[in-house]
């Protein structure tokens, strides 16, 4: 069991994405943390649940031999960390209007000959992100999901339909 499952890991690491999502110095990113002080183990972990997602949400609306690139230089999560509430408060991200979610990222469309379909850079904050009618309201990356899920479906609409 333990050889199947490592041989269709293998496999699914070996067949190419049509979707790379890139994470330019991530250390420099305004705020992805996963404490007051984060570390770089939290911080990965954020970036690849964000990743995955983008993946799960790009790959399926892109037809057969089209590629995306998205590159991050920056990332600011909902909320932050307010240490004027105590220790006890470090790694509890307070959510609030005043703390919106930031994206700044480049992207790239190319079809299956490689010509640029589409490309360009974008700076998303979203002011009224708690005005989102989110359904999983446990996911703490629910605002900046969403956001993803809104550029994708924005900017791949239609695309399958050929």
């Amino acid at each position: 069991m333990v050889a199947a499952t490592a041989a269709r890991a293998v496999t699914a690491s070996a067949t190419p994405s049509s979707v790379d999502v890139v994470f330019d110095h991530p250390e420099k990113f305004a705020d992805v943390k996963d404490s007051m002080l984060g570390s770089d183990e939290g911080r990965d972990a954020i970036l690849g649940t964000l990743k995955a997602h983008i993946i799960g949400r790009a790959a399926p609306m892109l037809p057969a031999g089209y590629h995306l690139t998205l590159t991050f230089s920056d990332i600011h999560l909902a909320g932050d960390f307010e240490p004027w509430r105590g220790p006890r408060w470090d790694d509890v991200r307070i959510v609030r209007d005043i703390y919106p979610p930031y994206f700044k990222f480049t992207y790239l469309l190319t079809d299956a000959s490689g010509r640029v379909v589409k490309q360009g850079s974008e700076s998303i904050r979203d002011v009224g992100f708690q005005y989102r009618a989110v359904l999983d309201r446990s996911d703490p990356l629910r605002y900046e999901k969403d956001i993803l899920t809104d550029w994708v479906h924005a900017n791949l609409h239609g695309l399958n339909k050929s």
